[in-house]
């Protein structure tokens, strides 16, 4: 066990000296690998008495650890300078814009689904959800809608399909949600107020229909409700809505089975220009259709006509977002063309608020 010094003076100087990682490797091996000259002096311990085994072995063991600290502090030395060589030819100006990435948008249609949301919600309607696959019970019979009624007829109403010998009344992909109503007076009780916003879906295609499209509905029951509050909720979504100071609302006798008195809405507006203008001018257009809620429909959501009355209101929210951000054609609500969706849709941050707030 004589020279180690010596033995460790050469090795350190040869670990100072490498050039890289892989002269580097060599001393490693040549001094602490199976066949190195630290590792076959380790071997020779066994062959020692106890005494020069106990003088010995500290020695090799300090020595073997102060070879192996130098061979990673010279490697981890080696990478610093390969890495600040690689960052002397490498640079990034950091003072550059970043590369401008695609942001998303809002599709009008959930843009206005919020809108109304907000607006209805700030007079006190909550939202109600419901299927939008329906039994024939809620799509019709709840709603006082007779078997023979032409929306009951194929060529009006996507009918789900029954099992040979299942003679019950198929489901259908709801035409309305109008169902929604009946379950939330079922589930809530009476007084109520909800609107119903959803997908519904009729067999229907042009420029102005498609087979799948969205509505809202507005319900509240209570016991001195009248047309009159009806109006003052449409006209105070209208104004907020279109964000025009006043409107003005004509209500036309109409007939709906749901409803009794029933009214078509029309708002004044005026084209000039080919620019629609809401609440002045000569011209009017239809935007909802509304009622008080007809006695069949209270008793099929549980409630006594008798003691309770209401009114109910419905509304396309694909036109209504047409008529408001002068979208030409419904169809292109569908047809998933980003370039479309960039030119109409709102930022995701863009949330809605109320213009000018509601009057009381």
């Amino acid at each position: 066990m004589d020279n180690l010094d010596g033995l460790k003076a050469r090795y350190l100087e040869g670990i100072l000296a490498a050039a890289d990682e892989a002269a580097l490797e060599e001393l490693r091996l040549a001094a602490l690998g199976k066949k190195g000259e630290i590792s076959l002096k380790m071997r020779e311990l066994g062959q020692m008495s106890p005494e020069e085994r106990q003088a010995a072995g500290p020695a090799l063991n300090a020595l073997k650890d102060e070879i192996d600290a130098a061979l990673k502090a010279r490697k981890a030395g080696l990478a610093d300078a390969a890495l600040n060589e690689r960052l002397k030819a490498e640079w990034l100006d950091v003072t550059l814009p970043g590369r401008p990435r695609r942001m998303g948008t809002i599709h009008p249609v959930s843009q206005v689904m919020e809108e109304l949301t907000a607006i209805f919600a700030d007079m006190g309607f909550a939202v109600a959800e419901g299927p939008q696959v329906e039994s024939d019970w809620y799509n019709f019979d709840a709603l006082n809608i007779a078997p023979e009624h032409p929306a009951r007829q194929e060529h009006d109403t996507f009918f789900m399909h029954r099992a040979p010998g299942d003679n019950r009344p198929p489901h259908v992909l709801r035409t309305h949600t109008s169902p929604v109503q009946v379950r939330a007076m079922l589930a809530q009780g009476a007084p109520i107020r909800v609107i119903a916003p959803g997908r519904v879906y009729r067999m229907d295609m042009d420029q102005t229909h498609t087979p799948m499209f969205h509505q809202v509905e507005g319900l509240a029951i209570d016991r001195d409700l009248s047309m009159a509050n009806l109006k003052w909720v449409l006209e105070e979504f209208c104004r907020a809505f279109f964000e025009v100071d006043q409107v003005e609302l004509r209500f036309r006798a109409s007939h709906f089975p749901f409803t009794e008195p029933s009214a078509e809405v029309d708002i004044r507006c005026s084209w000039e220009g080919g620019q629609l203008k809401i609440g002045q001018g000569d011209s009017w257009m239809e935007i909802l259709g509304s009622g008080m809620v007809h006695p069949h429909v209270l008793r099929s959501g549980g409630i006594d006509p008798d003691e309770w009355q209401g009114f109910a209101f419905g509304m396309g929210i694909d036109r209504i977002a047409m008529l408001k951000y002068g979208i030409p054609d419904l169809r292109a609500f569908f047809e998933s063309d980003l370039r479309w969706l960039r030119n109409y849709g709102f930022a995701a941050l863009d949330m809605p608020g109320l213009p000018g707030g509601l009057s009381r």
